[in-house]
């Protein structure tokens, strides 16, 4: 080590550290770096980025910032006008002297534009191994793929062989050429988010949906007991098959409860007669006569009458008045 005033520099393997304490700077192979402790500082800062954006999140965030911190080292080497091959069979020592753990790069092909790397006690094992985690990280192999894709100039992404954290004797990744990129994962999680966010607020929707509805049949079509013996329903708007079905079903669990000897049927608000509508109507009396129940139909208007008679309505013997006080009249005098 040599020392000239506050300028100190050393010879690792081949590669050049060097410090000007005048300046407060640190250079590894001439650019300016910073260290961190390991498994305190640089793993309080993932836990901080994965506290902040959640795991699955922070996993791909690694792999990005690893992916592009990728890229500018094999730019910064390109720029050296060294032969790629002299590149790539110097890495090792580099990421080695770094403290990145030792790498090896078991094969490459500019040709196949494929390669093999292995990692044994990096940093980031190191700090999975604090965290308790049990899935190879993320950076590591997307560091790789982005400093071999810039050197095999094209896209390259991995494919994890062997993980350290899982109990192998070291991690291996395979990379090779294709469309998978940083961004691409990025976009398919942010529409997996959506796609999760619409399922959930469709999920609220619906369960509001039928909430509501269960509440629209409470009070479109309400049991109202009049006396101990008589009950009034009032029929509102448009019934379709399975809204009659509720309510019918409704009604005829209650009516034993109800003890009702008298059903008044209030059809004033009773909208979009058709044949359906009157055989629901036919058939309501029928199933409540079964139960010891008469039906009297109030709020019948001169122009529902008049489809009664044409289309048939059968049920002849049932009280019918034109409001709801002669209805209940009637009941209560018989």
């Amino acid at each position: 080590m040599e020392s000239k005033s506050s300028t100190y520099e050393i010879d690792v393997n081949g590669s050049l550290f060097d410090w000007d304490l005048d300046e407060g700077t640190f250079n590894f192979e001439n650019d300016e770096v910073v260290l961190f402790w390991v498994n305190t500082a640089f793993k309080t800062l993932l836990d901080s980025i994965e506290e902040i954006a959640g795991e699955k999140q922070a996993k791909l965030v690694l792999e990005t910032a690893g992916y592009h911190t990728g890229k500018i080292v094999s730019k910064f080497y390109l720029e050296s006008d060294k032969e790629r091959e002299i590149i790539i069979n110097h890495l090792p020592n580099i990421y080695l002297t770094a403290g990145w753990g030792k790498t090896d790069i078991v094969s490459f092909c500019f040709e196949e534009k494929k390669a093999i790397v292995r990692v044994k006690n990096g940093w980031e094992y190191k700090i999975n191994v604090a965290q308790k985690k049990e899935t190879e990280g993320t950076f590591l192999p997307g560091h790789w793929a982005g400093v071999l894709g810039g050197l095999f100039e094209t896209n390259v992404w991995y494919k994890v062989v062997k993980s350290q954290v899982q109990g192998d004797d070291y991690s291996e990744y395979e990379f090779f050429e294709s469309e998978i990129t940083p961004s691409l994962n990025v976009n398919a999680m942010i529409q997996e988010q959506a796609q999760a966010a619409q399922k959930e607020m469709e999920q609220k929707i619906s369960e509001q949906t039928r909430v509501l509805s269960e509440i629209i049949k409470e009070i479109s079509s309400p049991i109202i007991p009049v006396t101990d013996s008589i009950l009034v329903i009032p029929l509102v708007g448009k019934y379709e098959e399975l809204r009659a079905e509720e309510l019918l079903n409704r009604t005829l669990l209650n009516l034993p409860r109800y003890k009702a000897e008298y059903l008044i049927l209030d059809l004033t608000a009773l909208k979009g007669v058709d044949q359906y509508t009157l055989d629901f109507l036919q058939k309501f009396v029928k199933a409540a006569s079964l139960l010891g129940t008469q039906c009297i139909f109030v709020g019948i208007s001169p122009e529902l009458s008049v489809q009664i008679i044409e289309r048939g309505f059968t049920e002849t013997k049932i009280p019918c008045f034109s409001i709801l006080q002669q209805g209940i009249s009637h009941a209560l005098d018989r």
